[in-house]
């Protein structure tokens, strides 16, 4: 692509006003584990005898590890390996994360090692393949299948995340049940629970899960819940015979805990970085409200949103830049559609994965968004810029805020700074930090 810094296009952008920004600070519920007492919290729901009594000596152990850049994940899964080795049983991890990770066992293995869950930090083997059993067909007639090496262990520990999904609503969203079926069903078991389109995927989780929980060796799950700071606050051991029941409950806890942006509305959302640690499409569209298909809502009310770069933890994968009004360069140059592509294929979503306006630099990002609002009177434009939709504590504002959040308008949020001209380098990148 043919981006040209000083172009025509650069001419037409050169004189539209960024407006002044004070940094704001977000309140939300900060209960949290914090990360020294992880091990003991974990060991806590593990030595309950109903839990601890399943895992017998040299039984072999699959504990599973997601893609995702789940906060202290490194910590959570040592202490479950070693509570697995303390009762004399042999574990190993599994990663579990559907078609990511280029669909390659070498590609899911970069993965894991990227959030600290190597041989070596663990303590134990990792056996990656994308290689699966098939297991059977739910009433609706879809096919079941599991990780080879999980279905083979004598046991295995669903250990994951539990949140709000990004594209579809239901009482089993991302959690213990989705684990089963996506990650642990590799390319093929995520394929198939996607195949029906999102607003059928609600159904297919619990359907598929009930299949997995009858005929592999699922022994519990460790799902962990995080604030709306990304700090873990909830870390609960389910039997697995109550997975089905206790995960919509705490469904109900996790969305208690999603932060928000509390302005709730503006013209021009400004996101520094995008991710796979962050979300599947790169942000959190329950903060953004950039969601990659109809059945799921929320987040922020914006009439245009840019995406300035691309997370070294992404390796390449910029899914979720299809959901941006305009995104830099930068972003474009390091995408890597052997990363981004098979995510699409599996989950027949292609809208992550479209490429929105590239501007040759952040500075042009913002002004493209900002010259194509609508009805926006002189001087009255709403701007919000993020770090990343994961840290929202703190956040800059455009001047129109000032004097409502000064004045207590909205509960939760207070300015922390006065407004000021965002500072840009020569090459147009943003100087102005969002977090300081």
């Amino acid at each position: 692509m043919n981006v040209i810094d000083g172009g025509g296009v650069s001419q037409l952008l050169k004189d539209v006003e960024i407006p002044r920004m004070f940094r704001a600070r977000q309140k939300f519920p900060a209960d949290s584990i914090k990360p020294e007492n992880i091990l003991q919290t974990v060991w806590k729901e593990l030595e309950q005898e109903e839990i601890s009594s399943l895992i017998k000596p040299d039984m072999s152990i699959a504990i599973t590890a997601g893609s995702r850049g789940i906060r202290n994940v490194d910590i959570i899964t040592k202490a479950i390996v070693d509570f697995v080795k303390s009762k004399g049983a042999k574990p190993f991890i599994v990663p579990a994360m559907g078609s990511h990770g280029g669909v390659t066992a070498q590609g899911q293995l970069e993965v894991l090692e990227s959030y600290k869950i190597t041989e070596q930090t663990m303590g134990c083997s990792i056996r990656s393949s994308m290689e699966v059993v098939e297991l059977g067909y739910t009433e609706r007639g879809c096919r079941v299948v599991l990780d080879k090496n999980a279905y083979e262990a004598d046991g295995i520990i669903i250990s994951c995340r539990l949140k709000p999904h990004n594209a579809f609503r239901g009482p089993y969203e991302s959690g213990p049940c989705k684990m089963m079926t996506v990650g642990l069903g590799k390319q093929i078991g995520a394929s198939v629970v996607h195949s029906d389109g999102m607003d059928v995927i609600a159904q297919n989780i619990p359907d598929m899960a009930k299949v997995v929980l009858e005929k592999a060796n699922i022994l519990f799950a460790v799902p962990c819940i995080e604030n709306a700071y990304d700090e873990t606050c909830k870390i609960e051991a389910i039997l697995a015979e109550n997975i089905l029941k206790r995960e919509p409950e705490l469904l109900t806890y996790a969305f208690s805990n999603m932060p928000r942006l509390i302005v709730g509305e503006t013209d021009v959302l400004v996101v520094d970085e995008i991710g796979k640690n962050y979300s599947g499409t790169g942000v959190d569209p329950n903060i953004t409200g950039t969601f990659s298909t109809p059945y799921a809502t929320g987040g922020i009310r914006t009439q245009r949103t840019c995406f300035l770069n691309l997370s070294q933890a992404s390796h390449g994968n910029a899914l979720g830049c299809g959901l941006a009004s305009a995104i830099t360069k930068k972003i474009f140059d390091e995408m890597d559609v052997e990363k981004m592509y098979p995510n699409c294929i599996t989950s027949t979503v292609l809208a992550s994965a479209r490429i929105p306006c590239v501007m040759a630099t952040d500075k042009e990002a913002i002004q493209i968004c900002i010259r194509t609002c609508n009805k926006i009177k002189p001087g009255s434009l709403r701007m919000v810029r993020i770090a990343n939709s994961l840290h929202i504590d703190t956040i800059l504002l455009s001047e129109t805020y000032y004097e409502d959040v000064k004045a207590g308008k909205y509960e939760g949020l207070e300015a922390v700074g006065e407004p000021q001209e965002m500072e840009f380098d020569q090459a147009g990148n943003v100087l102005t930090p969002v977090r300081i």
